[in-house]
């Protein structure tokens, strides 16, 4: 009898397991669906937002500016990245063969919900700090301290150097740079490549001691 029962048992595991598997299959996701989802959350973020998209020889045309009375962003074709300069500030860049410290305000949301995911905007005595190198260039950086570091690691998003060719550093907090991004997962954080995820940035850069 006992005999019986398992082999029933074992003959019902044969008819579940399969169909198991491909509710399983449906249900999954692929790498490309995955990266239409994040194209259509980043149209509708513009959408909602009222951004005016302006081509990279537009941007150039504007000496490198985005006119924020319009709400102009360039997109850059090879890394998708949306940029806003809110101010170009002035002052130094790093230069090639340099190594700089920038210390950075931002505010990091889901692109898709909307939602607030990190910030150190609201506190007076966290400021994220990363060392940025200029090689030919082609800048490289890392995260020493801060939020970003915490979450994410040390290694900085290709998205958040993005900027860097365009803007100015300096000390002067009445007049820092200040960009807006849309960053998607490609150029973002570990998080957000792991889990195609975009993000919508608010970053100043300022020059560190």
């Amino acid at each position: 009898m006992i005999l019986n029962y398992m082999k029933k048992i074992y003959y019902l595991l044969l008819l579940v397991l399969p169909a198991m598997c491909l509710l399983s299959c449906s249900h999954s996701v692929s790498y490309a669906e995955m990266k239409k989802q994040e194209r259509h959350h980043i149209s509708k973020w513009i959408s909602d937002h009222n951004i005016k998209v302006i081509t990279e020889s537009e941007f150039y045309a504007q000496d490198t500016l985005t006119d924020v009375s319009k709400n102009e962003y360039v997109l850059f074709d090879e890394t998708g990245v949306y940029m806003q300069i809110v101010n170009k500030a002035a002052g130094t860049r790093v230069n090639d063969g340099e190594t700089q410290k920038v210390l950075c305000r931002y505010l990091e949301c889901d692109v898709e919900s909307g939602d607030t995911v990190t910030t150190n905007m609201f506190s007076t005595s966290i400021v994220d700090a990363m060392m940025v190198s200029n090689s030919s260039g082609t800048y490289t950086a890392y995260f020493t301290v801060g939020y970003m570091n915490s979450y994410y690691g040390s290694s900085v998003p290709n998205g958040w150097l993005a900027p860097l060719p365009y803007i100015y550093l300096n000390r002067e907090l009445d007049n820092i740079a200040k960009v807006k991004l849309i960053v998607p997962h490609s150029e973002g954080t570990s998080t957000a490549s792991s889990g195609v995820i975009p993000f919508y940035y608010e970053i100043s850069y300022q020059l560190g001691r």
